[in-house]
């Protein structure tokens, strides 16, 4: 029933997209202009990077106050240790299906990046350094934001199972192959010479 019940409140946290709140807002469809995709990236290079910080805020916060809500709920119920930190990454996990596949968007949804940040914050504030400050030293260094992204979820699989063991570190091993397969045409426009370059994104203004 635990189970049950933070899967469903992530899952819901999750359809919260930054980017229909905003599409809204601008009379665009983010999902379906620029490089089809309704994240933080995406409406960076169609509206500024002053819209995309702004999905990208409300795409973590969702994430972190999903699990704030779940700790919350679980602490209530006497519910600590190992099993409280497995049903914290089941509602991690459930957050980021629902952000790639909501229901609000026709189970067609984002890439799950910003909301791995909130999970990150929610979950261990020293997992959160690491896995931030990876990500922002590999995309600085690439210029390439999906290179950060990987290395971040290398970063998360390791503390995770330095910190608390095996049975989280499976949740985020789905994490991550979710996460490749999302970012499949990214790799090949790398390769291909073709993705959107950080630096070319923050150029642009609203």
């Amino acid at each position: 029933m635990h189970v049950l019940i933070v899967s469903l409140i992530g899952y819901l946290f999750g359809c919260l997209h930054g980017s229909q709140v905003v599409g809204k807002y601008k009379k665009m469809d983010i999902k379906n202009a620029g490089v089809k995709n309704s994240g933080a990236s995406n409406t960076t290079i169609l509206l500024g990077w002053r819209y995309g910080v702004l999905v990208a805020l409300i795409d973590i916060f969702k994430a972190t106050l999903s699990i704030l809500l779940v700790l919350y709920l679980l602490e209530s119920r006497g519910i600590t240790g190992p099993a409280q930190t497995l049903l914290v990454y089941i509602n991690a996990l459930f957050i980021i299906v629902g952000h790639n596949h909501p229901i609000t968007m026709k189970f067609s949804g984002g890439k799950g990046t910003a909301s791995l940040v909130g999970i990150l914050l929610a979950i261990d504030w020293k997992i959160a350094i690491i896995g931030i400050g990876i990500l922002l030293f590999f995309t600085m260094a690439t210029d390439y934001l999906v290179v950060g992204v990987l290395f971040m979820y290398v970063s998360f699989l390791v503390t995770t199972f330095l910190f608390f063991g095996i049975e989280p570190t499976l949740v985020v091993v789905l994490l991550s192959i979710m996460s490749i397969m999302k970012h499949m045409d990214n790799y090949k426009r790398i390769i291909n010479k073709e993705e959107t370059k950080i630096s070319s994104m923050f150029r642009k203004e609203p």
